[in-house]
Formats: C-alpha cells, sequence, structure tokens
C-alpha cells in the first residue's frame, strides 16, 4: 500500500511515517521542512500546504492507495482576543486543504481506499481554544460527508481525534496562557499510539469502519 501522509516533518505526522515504514508501507511525506527520515520507500514532497489553494502539487497521484492528513497548526487564545486571520490559517489547513487534497486524488483518479484526518478531542469545545476547536470540529463534517459519498467504492474515511499528545505543539510557548491538562490516566499520549491507531485503520482488519471518530484521550473525554 502506498499511503500520502501531510506534515510528516514532526509530531504525530512523522511517527506516522515511521511506523508504517516499519511495517513495509511505501510513503509519500508533504511538509515544508525536510523529514529526518532515511528509507528507500520514503519520498518527500515540499511545499506549504497554506498556499495550496493558489499552487498545485505535482503528484504521481494515480499510485495512491490511501491518505493520511496529519497536518495541523493551533493558535490559542480567549474570545476577546480573537484573531481573524489566525483563525483562517487553522480552517485552511484543517478543513480546506485535506478537501482540496482528496478532490485532486480523486479527479486524477487515485485508487485510494483509506482517508483518515488526524483531528483533536478538542472538536468538542475547549476553553481559550475556539477557534482551533472549530477548525476540528469541522473535519467531522468532512470525514462523514466523504464516507456516504465513497461507500460504495469500499472507501473507508475515519477521524483519529488525539488528546494531549507528547509533540512539539504541546510545549509551543505560544500556549502559555493556555496550559495543555495532564489526562485522568497521568500521563500524555504518544505520538506512537496515534501512528500505531492509523496503521490498524489502514488495513484489512478495519475495512468495515468508515465515518467514524476514533477519540484518544487518555481518560479525558470521561
Amino acid at each position: 500500500m502506498h499511503v500520502l501522509v501531510t506534515g510528516c516533518s514532526s509530531g504525530i505526522g512523522l511517527a506516522i511515517c515511521r511506523h508504517l515504514l516499519d511495517q513495509r508501507f511505501k510513503v509519500t511525506g508533504i511538509s515544508r521542512r525536510l523529514p529526518p527520515i532515511d528509507s528507500e520507500l520514503f519520498h518527500w514532497v515540499a511545499a506549504d500546504l497554506n498556499a495550496l489553494h493558489s499552487t498545485r502539487m505535482e503528484l504521481e497521484s494515480r499510485c495512491f492507495d490511501a491518505f493520511v492528513h496529519a497536518a495541523g497548526v493551533m493558535h490559542t487564545g480567549e474570545l476577546q482576543a480573537f484573531d481573524h486571520d489566525l483563525a483562517q490559517q487553522m480552517w485552511k489547513l484543517h478543513v480546506e486543504v485535506p478537501a482540496l487534497l482528496v478532490r485532486q486524488l480523486m479527479i486524477e483518479q487515485a485508487p485510494l481506499k483509506r482517508i483518515i484526518l488526524v483531528g483533536s478531542r478538542t472538536q468538542q469545545g475547549a476553553l481559550g481554544k475556539s477557534a482551533y476547536a472549530a477548525s476540528k470540529a469541522a473535519q467531522q463534517g468532512l470525514i462523514r460527508s466523504w464516507a456516504m459519498e465513497l461507500v460504495e467504492h469500499q472507501t473507508t474515511v475515519n477521524l483519529v481525534a488525539p488528546g494531549a499528545t507528547r509533540t512539539p505543539m504541546l510545549a509551543d510557548p505560544k500556549r502559555e496562557g493556555v496550559a495543555p491538562r495532564l489526562p485522568p490516566m497521568g500521563r500524555f499520549i504518544e505520538p506512537e499510539e496515534i501512528a500505531a491507531i492509523t496503521a490498524f485503520l489502514l488495513g484489512d482488519s478495519a475495512r468495515s469502519i468508515t465515518g467514524q471518530t476514533l477519540t484518544v484521550c487518555a481518560g479525558s473525554s470521561l
């Protein structure tokens, strides 16, 4: 299986790529920065996804069996500090970019059998993260709608929604006003856990799971 993965240079996206490569998947990664990956099964495409609406990427679309959108960005702030430009950046990356990429892949007749978006548990709402939560909540509408459209093609579409995960985003100094909360299990989620769940959804054992959100939160949703 050949998987296209966005956000491959760090955090969850990098963990997904490494896990899939260990499982002998073929992976093409998209990111602005060169990822620390050395594998004959990996191909890197340098791109700024924020400019995707105006710059079309050249992809070998017809060779992709699956698409995983792991790229993400978070800007926090209470309602009084709402910043339109930052909110638009999150909406573009979390909603418009996967929609544009899936459209391109489908138009170019990629034989997609799996589509997975990496969202966030905060899609349910979170203090000081209204714009971020809204952009992540919209992903549920995407995957449910796409699942309905593609079910006759036996293409599954799902969302993985992690809680606080140990990534560079977790330690971002810009989050100083909205510090991450330790989940009830007493530990942050590891990126490798999300990578393993993603790999499961890509496999044959998950061929009947579609239109679903898998929340991985170490008890934060209880």
